[in-house]
């Protein structure tokens, strides 16, 4: 019999970040094995399903990913696994895979290496709110003190890209002995147990998107004869009620209105929920007020900003970028939600 999709526990989404080679995708095979094996919640993946990571298009962007699940007594974990560096930077620039913590894993033998820091400030930069660390392949240290040179080591680099690294979780262990159904000195099995219960206990339940303010980028303006103006957009997080004052910010000066009707397929709603695609009428907004490219917005709930710093991945020339270089002078174009700025 199929199992019934828990809909009940909290769902997170979790990743593993770390150096190639330092066990990211042998553990994530490891969490599928111990939770079913440990709470008989799921099912367990072999290396090999995860390791042949599926290429996924987002964004018109190439990223190989993998997805697994796996389940905690109290919660439903989401988990994605790249398989190359670049993977992991189109995944997270991009925000294909957005995550509420991350899994760190740093080889025990071999301390922190140049894309553990790298993923560490990539994840502070798109915004990951918990890491949580994995010391594999503790089996091949014998030294004690090598294991805690290793992890004040790993605290001292999240704590430089403003992670809470005195406080971060830290598990040591054997994500292979793991999969392989060993737990030797509590290496094993025992390791990745604890992991899952670090998650638990440290990522917060995610905030769930129709609880946060209210915003909807807007997509299309029309003009209604006798009604007035219509703005349409999918809602992107929070709640917008009939009656309720909203803002119409971005590109011009930013303006409060009241939403004065809320429809979806032609039918009139009080409100407009997170996920659903509406047309939200605005009380004297004229058709010339609204463009593509503003967002709709709870009041006071967001700032527009002129000049910003970001990271940017360059389509190479093989994924259909460029084939010549930036000269000087060169003004690039981004994309927000629904328009392009220059």
């Amino acid at each position: 019999s199929k199992e019934k999709f828990e809909r009940s526990k909290p769902h997170v989404n979790v990743g593993t970040i770390g150096h190639v080679d330092h066990g990211k995708t042998t553990l994530t095979a490891a969490l599928t094995r111990v939770c079913h094996e440990v709470w008989g919640t799921g099912s367990a993946s072999a290396f090999d399903q995860i390791d042949n990571a599926p290429e996924e298009r987002a964004r018109g962007i190439t990223i190989a990913t993998s997805h697994v699940e796996y389940d905690s007594p109290t919660r439903h974990y989401a988990h994605v696994d790249c398989p190359g560096h670049a993977d992991y930077v189109k995944n997270m620039i991009t925000g294909a895979a957005q995550m509420d913590g991350a899994i760190l894993v740093c080889s025990a033998a071999d301390g922190p290496m140049p894309q553990t820091r790298e993923h560490i400030l990539l994840s502070r930069q798109v915004g990951v709110p918990f890491i949580v660390v994995f010391l594999n392949k503790a089996d091949m240290v014998d030294d004690e003190e090598l294991l805690e040179l290793v992890e004040m080591e790993v605290r001292d680099l999240l704590s430089m890209y403003d992670f809470p690294g005195d406080d971060t979780p830290i598990v040591t262990g054997s994500a292979l002995m793991a999969l392989e159904g060993k737990d030797d000195n509590e290496m094993g099995t025992t390791a990745v147990k604890k992991l899952v219960e670090a998650l638990d206990a440290y990522i917060p339940d995610p905030e769930r998107a129709v609880d946060q303010p209210f915003l909807m980028p807007i997509e299309d303006v029309f003009s209604i004869s006798g009604r007035g103006t219509v703005v349409t957009g999918r809602v992107e997080r929070g709640i917008v009620k009939v009656g309720e004052e909203v803002e119409i910010v971005g590109i011009k000066d930013t303006v409060k209105t009241t939403c004065t009707g809320v429809e979806m397929f032609r039918k009139l709603l009080d409100e407009g929920r997170a996920g659903e695609n509406v047309g939200v009428l605005l009380r004297g907004t004229k058709r010339d007020d609204v463009e593509r490219g503003q967002v709709l917005c709870k009041p006071g709930s967001i700032n527009p900003h002129t000049k910003f710093e970001c990271e940017v991945y360059v389509l190479s020339k093989e994924e259909g970028g460029r084939h010549t270089p930036f000269f000087k002078g060169y003004r690039p174009q981004f994309y927000f939600r629904t328009t392009d700025v220059t």
